[in-house]
């Protein structure tokens, strides 16, 4: 059979699959922790630059400073204080936030002369005002901070333009790299100690799902084989409509999620006779119409019999509508072409050339050419042309596959089907 399983197949496969889920997300959780660092890092340092900044600039706010007057005495001592700090220029403005004057530090004419703010936003007394700015290429901090005289009343503002240390700049790149690169080695550390646990977790519920699995397929096979034991005395023909089924629906293209369904209701299509006497069940000639009329009830206790066994819903469709026709003749609902599920369609062209292959107590086999061009003459009547001609396809070659297993070689056969299907 060709059915498509992308699920792991054996431990060591699962092992890589469940590698490659863990270490993809690993890795998204390095980045997301790696970039929540940086920010993280890249605002203490910030904040750390401004405090740094804010408090070089208290320095210049002194009783020297707030007796100072714009004079060049006053200009020669701004300028001895910007000389031994970082700040790199220092302007002063009156309680009006007019202007009164400036110094800047050798190397840094050009920027005196660059678009500068004109008018800082001006702080209260006792606060300050902090914010980074970019002047010709240079990162800067500019601090305002409120100049106070002998009475504590404001006399002015002043401004300081502060240029962090190389050193500093290279700690505090420093400091990012380094929480950064802890935040992604505990991701992946973290990473490589679950894996393990959950290795073992997985297992565990593997073990669960295949031991859950084979209880339901015991179960389906209980119900099959008890129908086919009252029926035809054989369950080999549940087992083969299941793989000639499965093959059908693959050649058409069906969707290997539907194709479960189809596989659980070709094994159960019979379930409903187990409600059939034994009088009619086991007639060996034609039955009258009473009693086919009987016989025709199976398709609904079969819905019945699987009624509240959610993970068998799927099935319902071909129980209750492998015997429709295309023409509309057939039962129990006497629905006609597409108004039939595909999965029921697929199953009436399987169920119908098996029935006709096999030899049975009331009938003789006959050869699978002569079965295929009896489906052929009744195509667009009993079955779907479509399903009918993609049968044509595989029919020969599935059936000397098929036909020449026992029993035992179709449970073999139908193993693999049935984990490829099922395996959630």
């Amino acid at each position: 059979m060709r059915v498509t399983d992308p699920l792991p197949n054996s431990a060591q496969q699962m092992r890589w699959l469940l590698a490659r889920r863990l270490g993809a997300a690993v890795l998204v959780i390095c980045l997301l922790a790696g970039a929540a660092a940086f920010m993280f890092e890249a605002r203490r340092a910030e904040q750390a630059a401004l405090e740094t900044a804010e408090a070089a600039a208290a320095h210049f706010v002194s009783p020297a400073m707030q007796a100072m007057s714009p004079g060049e005495s006053g200009h020669k001592h701004l300028r001895d204080l910007l000389d031994g700090s970082h700040f790199i220029g220092i302007r002063v403005f009156d309680q009006s936030g007019n202007w009164a004057y400036e110094v800047w530090d050798e190397s840094s004419n050009r920027i005196a002369t660059t678009t500068l703010p004109s008018r800082p936003t001006w702080p209260p007394m006792g606060e300050s005002r902090r914010t980074w700015i970019s002047v010709a290429q240079d990162g800067l901090i500019q601090v305002v901070l409120p100049l106070a005289g002998g009475d504590g009343r404001l006399v002015g503002y002043i401004e300081g333009f502060y240029r962090l240390a190389p050193e500093v700049l290279l700690h505090q790149r420093e400091q990012i790299r380094n929480g950064v690169l802890m935040a992604a080695v505990s991701a992946l550390a973290t990473g490589v100690a679950l894996y393990p646990l959950l290795l073992s977790m997985f297992g565990h519920a593997t073990a669960l799902s295949d031991r859950l699995m084979n209880a339901n397929f015991s179960l389906v096979h209980a119900l099959g084989k008890s129908i086919a034991k009252r029926d035809i005395d054989t369950d080999a023909h549940n087992y083969r409509v299941t793989l000639y089924a499965a093959a059908l629906a693959e050649e058409m293209g069906v969707s290997p999620n539907e194709i479960p369904h189809l596989v659980i209701g070709a094994f159960l299509h019979d379930v409903g006779k187990i409600g059939i006497p034994d009088h009619i069940l086991q007639k060996p000639g034609r039955l009258s119409a009473e009693e086919f009329e009987v016989m025709k009830t199976h398709t609904l206790m079969g819905l019945e019999i699987i009624a509240g066994i959610h993970w068998l819903e799927g099935a319902a469709e071909v129980i209750r509508h492998h015997h429709e026709r295309i023409d509309g003749k057939g039962y129990p609902d006497r629905l006609a072409g597409e108004e039939i599920s595909l999965h029921a369609r697929i199953f009436a062209v399987v169920d119908v050339f098996d029935a006709l292959v096999s030899a049975r107590p009331y009938k003789a086999a006959i050869s699978p050419s002569e079965a295929l061009a009896i489906l052929e003459r009744e195509a667009m009547q009993h079955f779907d042309a479509d399903v009918v001609n993609a049968f044509n396809r595989i029919a020969l070659s599935l059936h000397g596959e098929v036909a020449r297993a026992t029993e035992a070689d179709l449970h073999r056969a139908i193993r693999p089907l049935w984990l490829r299907c099922f395996k959630k």
